[in-house]
């Protein structure tokens, strides 16, 4: 198997002009700085690769697939993991292809963006869950080695919901050819890993001309979005909404300054005087009507929307699920009400425990998300911010300097995390009183007593649930009186 052939996890580095090369900068014998004479450096001893064999497509994916179902059993007997990445790798390494090979014949929905993926995944499932077995990622494992995971392990589902990073989409969506993509919204999100976002959305605007038979079910209100999805043939737009506009302040087509009404406290439409790119008319929207929410699309009648999801994002996010589903078949009045069956996603928007006291959880990895966890927070309950910056989370933490902080003004507030201290900074800026400690059990104990909001990117959020109770405590049981009551004796 040669190198070119073995899967990675990680996204191709863009070049930058004017760089030299990977792996250039000081080769053996190069004449060193300041000195008239060559020098030699040792060479070293490459290690030796040991590389699976690949079998012949034609005849071995199957094989493939069912070592990649033996890696993951044998991850969950020995409590290393859950096999939802590693059924993927050993996969891909055997059968390079094996992912185009899995998704032919199913029906198959594709859901990417910078926030929501999950959660519009889970949403989307749950609206085909009426029809049958449905194939998912449901873990969040969204890059190439996930979704390969997910279909290994319903080999018999007709019917595939994939979350799929922004980066991994190209891969992805080459090999399945889904009949739906969802793209909900485009942010800055782990500035050190993704780059700038026009970049991310001018790569999506290429991949999808290349996929003129897919349905692309696509956020009318996000700029990015809209300009990324003008190559796709067949567009459905949905008013799913958005808080964060930082990122489109100028027109990502031509760079102008982008006109936006606002409506209420809500940002609006928007357009471009000097291209002409604007906001899209939505065939499908979501309206908080007196009785409730509604979904409304088209000139069909109003749906209820009743979710057990917390915010306003969520109700754009089910919105889109719903739009998705349609474009395959499903009637959005049956769908609908199995949106409610959602309510704890992969640990986002649960609870855990800490000496009796109930935690609610909240995931956050960028400013945009930042803006929309704002929406879910309970007033006045304390809250704990957690963030750490390791590879998964992003190194730079400069984004938090973009959270509108001033917000939690008034309430109870502490710090956590590997990056505590820089939260205090942000929030010492800001004159919000707080207290700080990397531990989040020690910045829990010096909150109030009372329920708490803690809001974590990712890998603060794994190492929250980690160190809480995800049960509550046990009643404590009352003594039992001997028999005969108070005095009883022989």
């Amino acid at each position: 198997m040669t190198r070119s052939q073995e899967p990675t996890a990680t996204a191709t580095p863009v070049p930058i002009p004017g760089a030299p090369p990977p792996g250039a900068g000081d080769p053996v014998g190069e004449r060193s700085a300041g000195t008239g004479d060559r020098r030699e450096r040792p060479q070293r001893r490459r290690a030796r690769r040991v590389s699976l064999p690949a079998f012949p497509t034609a005849r071995g994916w199957r094989a493939a697939a069912a070592a990649g179902r033996a890696a993951a059993a044998v991850s969950r007997c020995l409590g290393v993991g859950s096999g939802s990445v590693i059924a993927g790798r050993v996969a891909l390494a055997l059968c390079p292809d094996v992912l185009a090979r899995l998704a032919r014949g199913r029906t198959s929905v594709v859901v990417t963006g910078t926030n929501g993926k999950t959660t519009t995944s889970h949403l989307v499932a749950a609206a085909l869950g009426g029809r049958g077995p449905v194939a998912h990622n449901a873990a969040g494992s969204n890059m190439t080695d996930g979704a390969v995971a997910a279909l290994i392990d319903a080999p018999r589902a007709r019917l595939a919901v994939l979350e799929v990073d922004e980066l991994h989409l190209g891969p992805v969506l080459d090999a399945v050819e889904p009949d739906v993509l969802v793209l909900l919204n485009l942010s800055r999100d782990q500035l050190d890993r993704v780059s700038e976002v026009r970049a991310t959305a001018h790569a999506i605007h290429v991949l999808l001309a290349r996929h003129p038979e897919t349905v692309v079910a696509a956020n009318a209100d996000d700029p990015l979005v809209v300009w990324a999805a003008g190559a796709a043939r067949r567009v459905v737009w949905v008013a799913a909404g958005t808080r964060w506009t930082e990122d489109t302040l100028a027109c990502p087509a031509c760079g102008q300054g982008l006109a936006r009404r606002v409506v209420g406290d809500e940002p609006g439409p928007w357009c471009c005087a000097g291209c002409g790119l604007c906001r899209p008319r939505a065939a499908w929207r979501w309206r908080g009507d007196d009785g409730g929410p509604t979904v409304r699309w088209g000139a069909a009648a109003p749906i209820e929307l009743a979710l057990s999801l917390p915010g306003r994002v969520n109700l754009g996010n089910a919105t889109m699920a719903l739009a998705a589903a349609a474009q395959i078949g499903t009637d959005p009045a049956t769908a609908a009400p199995r949106l409610a069956r959602v309510g704890e996603v992969a640990g986002r928007y649960g609870y855990l425990w800490l000496q009796g006291r109930r935690v609610r959880t909240l995931l956050v990895k960028n400013p945009a998300g930042w803006g929309e966890a704002l929406d879910m927070l309970t007033p006045d309950r304390p809250v704990l911010i957690m963030v750490n910056s390791r590879e998964a989370d992003g190194r730079d933490v400069s984004w938090l300097w973009d959270l509108p902080v001033g917000t939690l003004a008034g309430r109870a507030v502490a710090a956590a995390g590997d990056r505590a201290a820089d939260i205090g900074v942000r929030l010492s800026y800001a004159d919000i009183a707080h207290h700080t400690d990397a531990d989040p059990r020690t910045a829990l104990e010096g909150l109030p007593p009372g329920e708490v909001d803690a809001v974590a990117n990712y890998t603060a959020f794994l190492d929250l649930r980690r160190q809480l109770d995800p049960r509550p405590p046990r009643p404590e049981r009352a003594p039992d009186r001997p028999p005969g009551g108070v005095g009883h004796g022989r």
